[in-house]
């Protein structure tokens, strides 16, 4: 078995799609930087609507967009690769026309703007999971897919500190950022389109098992939907403790989402490498275990009040962010490696919807939380991500038969199917047999 223990730089951005590609993906992320963290300002600022109905309008639109996510995992398996991934940039771009067209006091525009929006945000990550998987194998792949992961949150970050600059230009710059957004969505589109990478799609297994998912992902997927609240911690659970619990200043939540957003851009990649020397579910369930333990960490540093509180917080955050980085350079490659080639896309498209789903319910569990006290939140949250860390690693992954069906592949192995690229040319992807 071939082990990943160095970062070549050329390699990953090879294994991670092309330097055109990267391209792409660091426009569309700058862009999505600008708008995306202010759009509950926008419909408030610029459309004049309530808070409550812009939020509404929000949620819905992320509910929504994530009943499109079956459609695009079969799109996936029928081979398309950055179509899928030009398609979810460019579906963006008319929401953010419908946004810019929308009036103020309207809100059915504005949540059909969020619907939009929703749909390219949600189709992405299974999108771009399944591209990379078909350029790269095994841990060279892990390794791309954290790149990925860095280079969209350095994107990001740059985005919303150039968009928070802006923002004392009022209502105007809040339009203008929006237009340069979809600007940056189309043309992220077109380069990524321009890629043309696309996989022949492997033989199916026979009549009644295409549809099925991938072996033993049950437990995996709604242990996700937990593990997920971890992405929202820094910008939900803390700036709520420090604030109102802890009585900190504001600029002590500023300063834990940076650090988070800087942690993730420098040690996603290494910390992946790292961990590429155990399997995948082991670093998967040591995740949760650090999740947890960190969430007992800020339930001990709540409880200290006074001056010493937020830094103690601020402290533990970074035990969390690592946490969140373990995770996320583990879960979709996971994911890849159990799903066999023929249901790649679906299987990534289930685990997108889980993902969705806790990205959706953890703001208003962490509130609901949170009123009943530091202990109900921390607590419950250790106690949870635990459970789901226990039920990660003793799942066992089914046995796939090799015999008496030409055409499969184990389980975690990738097919021999045929990668076309933008020059035409047809490569071969080898086949990979590892630990998960």
């Amino acid at each position: 078995m071939a082990i990943t223990t160095k970062i070549r730089p050329r390699a990953l951005v090879r294994a991670s799609g092309g330097p055109r590609y990267a391209v792409a993906l660091a426009v569309d992320a700058l862009g999505t930087g600008l708008l995306r963290p202010f759009l509950l300002l926008y419909g408030v600022l610029v459309l004049r609507l309530s808070a409550s109905a812009t939020g509404i309008a929000m949620t819905a639109g992320v509910v929504v967009a994530l009943m499109c996510m079956p459609a695009v995992g079969r799109w996936l398996d029928q081979g398309a690769r950055s179509t899928v991934v030009a398609a979810s940039m460019l579906v963006r771009v008319v929401g953010v026309a419908l946004l810019l067209a929308t009036p103020a006091g309207h809100g059915w525009p504005f949540a059909a703007a969020a619907l939009f929006l929703g749909i390219g945000n949600q189709a992405w990550p299974a999108a771009h999971a399944a591209l990379v998987a078909t350029v790269a194998h095994g841990r060279e792949r892990d390794a791309a897919l954290a790149a990925g992961r860095a280079l969209r949150n350095a994107g990001l970050g740059a985005g919303a500190l150039l968009a928070t600059v802006c923002l004392a230009g009022g209502p105007t710059a809040l339009r203008a950022l929006a237009a340069v957004t979809g600007l940056a969505y189309l043309a992220a589109g077109a380069l990524a389109w321009s890629v043309r990478l696309r996989a022949r799609p492997a033989t199916a297994p026979p009549r009644g098992r295409a549809d099925g998912p991938a072996p033993r992902m049950r437990a995996l997927l709604a242990a996700n939907v937990v593990y997920v609240f971890c992405l929202n911690v820094p910008e939900i659970a803390l700036p709520l403790v420090l604030v109102t619990r802890l009585h900190a200043s504001p600029v002590w939540s500023a300063a834990v989402f940076v650090a988070n957003t800087v942690l993730v851009v420098a040690l996603q990649v290494p910390v992946t490498v790292l961990m590429s020397r155990f399997s995948r579910r082991s670093v998967l369930a040591l995740a949760g275990v650090v999740l947890a333990v960190s969430y007992l960490g800020f339930l001990a540093a709540t409880s200290l009040g006074g001056g010493w509180g937020a830094p103690a917080v601020a402290l533990v955050s970074v035990l969390c962010t690592i946490g969140e980085i373990i995770y996320a350079g583990s879960a979709t490659a996971l994911v890849t490696a159990l799903a066999p080639a023929h249901v790649l896309g679906r299987a990534l498209a289930r685990f997108q919807l889980s993902t969705g789903l806790g990205l959706a319910v953890s703001p208003a569990a962490i509130t609901a939380l949170a009123s009943r006290g530091s202990t109900a939140l921390w607590g419950s949250l250790a106690a949870a991500t635990l459970l789901s860390a226990s039920a990660v690693a003793t799942e066992k992954d089914r046995p796939t038969r090799l015999s008496g069906h030409p055409g499969r592949t184990p389980s975690g192995c990738v097919s021999a199917a045929a990668v076309t690229t933008q020059t035409g040319q047809s490569s071969v992807a080898r086949q990979e047999v590892e630990p998960r």
